[in-house]
């Protein structure tokens, strides 16, 4: 007797249903999908307790005569693709054929579609149709789904709470905003909306309606192309930064994806401007041929295969680093709610400060602190107007800045006609140290030493160092094995500060050891930071007046003055309003 048999089309359904039915958000993505691809201009999602009771779509798109409402529910109909070629040209949201079979065989569904000639209705309760009939002539379609998973006990048992259900859906549907700004969306639980979008076309609008003003007045527009890609959107100011990925939206041809690589891309694009901990919140949609893209490689269709990866990196990280480069980045004081505050930096390592700001030396040639006035301001002084010269970055040139003190001996203070501006002293000269170390390993210029220094190393860093020797010599050093696991340096890079010469090759050496995935871009980017931050004025030093100019000074030439190298801002401002609205004298 044989004992390979063709499974039942019922049971066909109940197992693709395990694959594209997981949770109540599974069911809504499908049939609100199959609402916008029946050009819907208004959505309805009805819940009732979060999904678990009732889930009802309500849309206006252009419905379906008896004959397609009645073929929808067969396995792998479709209206989106008919031959092969179809495949690699995929401009819909539904195409495999699945979705509302594999509800149905798990739940019960009323359906009702009107077309605009003649209205039918459905009954159909795990896959089997109970009832036919005629709908009320209103255009579009309701699916209305109840007793979910009701044949399959396990899937039931194992839905989530309410409101993480709820959340769920609600989620899935801000996503549709986003990528739809041109549809009206309502979501209703239990007769409460708790997501409402106008339709109005206008991308920052939805953002507004979704997120709220504290994120859409904190967005920046983006647009970028090449011959493979447009791009589009909105991304977050550095303040306005979040513990974890699912703010970060990305749309491809219209479609709402979870792209591991994507999102890798744009976070690091943030690379200098944000903690490494911490993930914008952005909205980017992204337009390309169906052919360079495979949308086929998932039931739930979430993810997504790029055939030209490396052109869309390069677009994203340009267009993303443009748009930071060219945006006045200084928070607001009273925002800080929004930012996400770093680990604070171990200040203690003895630091090598800058010699055009902070260092002589000594008739010996030794270093030298310059004497700090303890009576670091005149009260009676005259205010001066900072000569900030032409920056590079262009939206630094209007900010007119007035030294006025020391705060704590760590914060720089100045005002101007729009408030008061606080400047994070480590931070600044950690940004402006970090630059100049990163051009100094671009030149690569090497000077000789006349003594060398050997430094000792483990077997397993020695194997490391010898693998990755090409690397330290393209940035300056001058390297030979001096006996077992011990490295001799004949000469250094001309950024190494004098006296530091040990410190600064052992820093580099742990930094080329601990690399895992090589990556030369970043690991230049690291070796400044961890440089910059050891070479750097701490927090708790008065410095005087004098000494606060010339750091602003050279902090605005940075290409980006806004941030230290980890990510923290280097300047915050309290508004002229917000600072007469906490003293009552503007309501």
């Amino acid at each position: 007797m044989s004992k390979i048999k063709v499974m039942s089309d019922h049971l066909a359904n109940k197992i693709a249903a395990g694959e594209v039915v997981e949770r109540i958000s599974s069911v809504v993505k499908e049939l609100v999908e199959n609402a916008i691809d029946a050009k819907a201009k208004n959505i309805r999602v009805e819940l009732l307790d979060a999904g678990k009771k009732s889930i009802r779509v309500i849309d206006d798109g252009i419905g379906m005569d008896e004959e397609d409402a009645k073929n929808c529910f067969s396995r792998h109909a479709t209206s989106k693709i008919y031959k092969d070629d179809d495949l690699f040209f995929i401009n819909t949201l539904g195409f495999r054929g699945e979705a509302l079979p594999s509800i149905a065989s798990v739940s019960e569904i009323v359906m009702e579609t009107y077309d605009g000639v003649a209205g039918t209705l459905l009954h159909i309760k795990g896959g089997k149709v109970l009832k036919t009939g005629v709908a009320p002539s209103r255009q579009g379609t309701v699916m209305t789904v109840t007793n979910l998973f009701f044949n399959t006990p396990a899937r039931l048992k194992y839905l989530k709470s309410e409101p993480a259900e709820l959340a769920g859906v609600s989620s899935f549907i801000e996503k549709l905003g986003f990528s739809y700004p041109d549809i009206a969306f309502v979501l209703v639980n239990n007769g409460n909306v708790v997501v409402r979008t106008s339709g109005s076309g206008v991308l920052l609008k939805a953002i507004h309606e979704i997120m709220g003003n504290g994120i859409s007045s904190n967005m920046i527009e983006i647009k970028g192309s090449n011959d493979d890609y447009d791009v589009t959107g909105y991304i977050s100011k550095p303040i306005i930064q979040r513990s974890n990925r699912n703010f970060m939206n990305t749309i491809i041809n219209g479609r709402v994806i979870r792209n591991s690589e994507l999102n890798k891309i744009i976070n690091d694009a943030y690379y200098t401007y944000k903690p490494d901990s911490t993930f914008p919140v952005v909205v980017i949609k992204i337009e390309t041929d169906p052919t360079l893209i495979d949308v086929n490689i998932h039931p739930t269709k979430q993810d997504i295969k790029f055939s030209k990866m490396n052109e869309l990196r390069e677009l994203l990280t340009e267009t993303i680093k443009n748009a930071l480069y060219t945006t006045m980045l200084v928070p607001e004081a009273l925002l800080g709610k929004e930012a996400v505050t770093e680990e604070k930096i171990n200040y203690s390592i003895e630091e090598v400060l800058p010699k055009t700001l902070f260092i002589k030396e000594d008739a010996a040639g030794g270093l030298e602190r310059e004497p700090v006035n303890s009576d670091v301001f005149d009260k009676n002084s005259v205010q001066r107007k900072l000569d900030l010269g032409s920056p590079k970055n262009e939206e630094m040139r209007s900010l007119t800045l007035y030294p006025v003190g020391i705060a704590l001996g760590t914060y720089i203070v100045c005002e101007n006609d729009e408030g008061v501006y606080l400047i994070d002293q480590h931070a600044a000269v950690e940004r402006v140290n970090y630059e100049k170390v990163l051009q100094g390993l671009l030149h690569r210029d090497t000077q000789k030493m006349l003594l060398p220094i050997t430094i000792e190393l483990t077997s397993s860093e020695m194997e490391i160092i010898k693998e990755r020797m090409q690397v330290l010599v393209d940035m300056g050093f001058e390297l030979e094995e001096f006996g077992i696991n011990t490295l001799k340096v004949n000469g250094h890079p001309t950024w190494v500060k004098k006296a530091f010469e040990q410190e600064t090759v052992r820093t580099v050496l742990d930094i080329v050891a601990e690399e895992k995935d090589f990556d030369a871009v970043k690991f230049n980017d690291k070796v400044a930071a961890t440089i910059a931050c050891k070479k750097s004025l701490k927090g708790n030093t008065r410095i005087t007046l004098e000494l606060a100019e010339e750091i602003i000074k050279e902090l605005v030439q940075c290409d980006n003055p806004y941030n230290c190298p980890h990510g923290r801002p280097t300047i915050i401002k309290f508004t002229l309003y917000e600072l007469e609205k906490m003293f009552k004298r503007a309501m």
